[in-house]
């Protein structure tokens, strides 16, 4: 058995980290052999709530689980932890537009980046979440000015895996059988699931799926809106399918990508090939080395819809750089 790794989750008492933590804890995330230490961070209303969830930790007596920290403090919760996944953040409320959500959550990760560069381990990588996922992970890196560039990271594995599912159900085949699906740009409705460079059974998508208009709009459309789609029929944000798409993320990010295929997640833009502004969270069709080092990949021929749709998303994230200028 390894020497245990500590991983911190904020926002523990709520929906996504209670679909997480269990799951790391029974070693989905890692592996079978290696222990962890949870630190577990909340805000002081919710602290109850997350004693619940520990209680509960502690029930399922999970081999793997050596010990359980709970705080509403950032400086204790980041105690050398090897990992921080920041799923905790103000929610969007009724009538706030996105740029509302970005200004209200700054604060937040303000403080979270000046905690973590100040208490964390040396080897820490930060998943981040929350919402604005990409702006936040922006602000956060900012204030952490000590932790290398390439340790920060922005989910946007739920709008590969949803973009997977529905090219999958469109094609009457497995999910297991779409890859090379790669999400560019923002977590938000411009992103740009890249169907071109998708493929079905080894097949290109296109091949399979010989409708492009189905392709550019239903798709599309369906990919760039499922979280309010989601919020409207449950009345909820995702939660499950969220924790689920970060587990995948950080296995994605510690194991070796398959050869030839690709993930997403959003990474600094800085010296991208594509010609994407320096200074974003952006996110590109990643690999991984197995050893920790995650390259862009590099050489994958854009059509003008698709470098169009690229530089959409871009320009969002531009706005939002701009709307948070004072807290870089």
């Amino acid at each position: 058995m390894n020497d245990p790794i500590r991983v911190a989750v904020t926002g523990g008492a709520g929906q996504i980290a209670y679909s997480l933590l269990f799951r790391i804890g029974n070693g989905e995330v890692f592996g079978p052999q290696q222990p962890v230490i949870l630190q577990i961070l909340e805000i002081p209303p919710a602290m109850q709530a997350l004693r619940g969830v520990a209680m509960e930790l502690e029930d399922s007596a999970q081999p793997l689980v050596q010990d359980i920290l709970l705080s509403d403090d950032a400086a204790v919760a980041f105690k050398d932890a090897n990992w921080a996944i920041l799923v905790g953040g103000k929610p969007r409320g009724p009538g706030m537009e996105r740029s509302d959500l970005i200004a209200a959550n700054g604060a937040i990760f303000v403080a979270q980046g000046k905690a973590l560069n100040a208490y964390a381990a040396e080897d820490i990588r930060v998943l981040v979440v929350a919402n604005p996922c990409n702006s936040n992970c922006l602000v956060a890196k900012a204030n952490a000015p000590d932790i290398p560039a390439d340790r920060w990271y922005a989910m946007t594995r739920l709008d590969e895996n949803r973009a997977k599912s529905q090219l999958a159900l469109k094609a009457g085949a497995p999910a297991r059988a779409v890859s090379n699906v790669a999400i560019w740009g923002n977590h938000s409705a411009t992103q740009f699931p890249n169907f071109e460079h998708a493929r079905i059974g080894g097949q290109a998508a296109e091949a399979v799926i010989s409708d492009r208009e189905w392709l550019e709009g239903a798709f599309m459309r369906t990919i760039q809106q499922r979280g309010a789609a989601i919020i409207k029929a449950r009345g909820k944000s995702s939660a499950a399918s969220a924790a689920n798409a970060a587990l995948d993320t950080i296995r994605s990010l510690t194991t070796a990508t398959a050869p030839g295929d690709w993930f997403s997640a959003a990474i600094p833009s800085a010296g991208n090939p594509y010609g994407i502004a320096d200074g974003l969270i952006y996110s590109f069709p990643l690999r991984c080395d197995g050893a920790g080092n995650v390259h862009i990949v590099a050489d994958l021929e854009l059509s003008d819809y698709a470098r169009g749709k690229a530089r959409e998303t871009e320009a969002e994230l531009l706005q939002e750089r701009e709307a948070i200028a004072d807290l870089l």
